[in-house]
């Protein structure tokens, strides 16, 4: 399974923000894009995702990934992506659980069931809360953990460490590097270090924008 952009090119708001944004990406594989605010970071994300449209040049997955316990396939970038945006996509008055329940059951059983994803990211015991009770960065560690609770090949991330401490950083760099050696892709979109060394991320691609 391969993740292909060729001379990619996005908008918003009617204006071009890049264009000419080529990259090939394969299993256990990431790419961070850098660039200072307004660059199109979080555009080119939305591109890839699907949630804006394609101004010039195409981005596709090539082949189908199929889990081979359960048999699903993932033959587009909506069906293999998960999006981390800077919103958490939560509902605030939803508990902390009850927003997992309805990701995993949208999306699908993923590797954890929602309690141990609390676990995974540091948030043990505050399930039963209100998402809108949480602060900043246990609100980011929660829609962390949506990425547990059903898997997805392919990671967008927007800014991820955002309002991460630097336990929470070091706890979701593990989490990435753990999907790449387990045959994700991840592309990262940030100006912050991800704290990730070694194995994928060793070998990652950079694209950097520009104003």
């Amino acid at each position: 399974m391969r993740l292909i952009a060729e001379n990619l090119g996005g908008e918003r708001g009617g204006d071009r923000v890049f264009s000419g944004i080529g990259f090939a990406l394969e299993d256990g594989q990431a790419l961070v894009v850098t660039g200072p605010n307004g660059s199109g970071k979080s555009t080119l994300l939305r591109v890839i995702a699907g949630l804006l449209p394609v101004a010039e040049g195409s981005v596709k997955i090539d082949g189908v990934m199929k889990i081979e316990d359960g048999g699903e396939a993932f033959p587009s970038i909506a069906s293999a992506c998960h999006y981390l945006g800077h919103q958490n996509a939560m509902k605030p008055a939803l508990s902390v659980a009850e927003n997992l329940r309805f990701w995993r059951d949208f999306n699908g059983d993923g590797q954890l069931g929602v309690e141990e994803a609390l676990e995974t990211v540091g948030l043990v015991g505050i399930g039963h809360l209100p998402f809108g009770y949480l602060s900043t960065g246990q609100r980011r560690r929660a829609a962390i953990a949506k990425l547990l609770v059903s898997y997805r090949p392919l990671w967008l991330l927007d800014e991820p460490t955002a309002g991460l401490d630097k336990a929470s950083e070091g706890r979701f760099a593990g989490l990435m590097t753990r999907h790449c050696e387990g045959g994700g892709m991840i592309v990262a979109a940030t100006h912050l270090p991800l704290g990730t060394e070694g194995g994928a991320w060793a070998r990652a691609s950079h694209i950097m924008l520009a104003l």
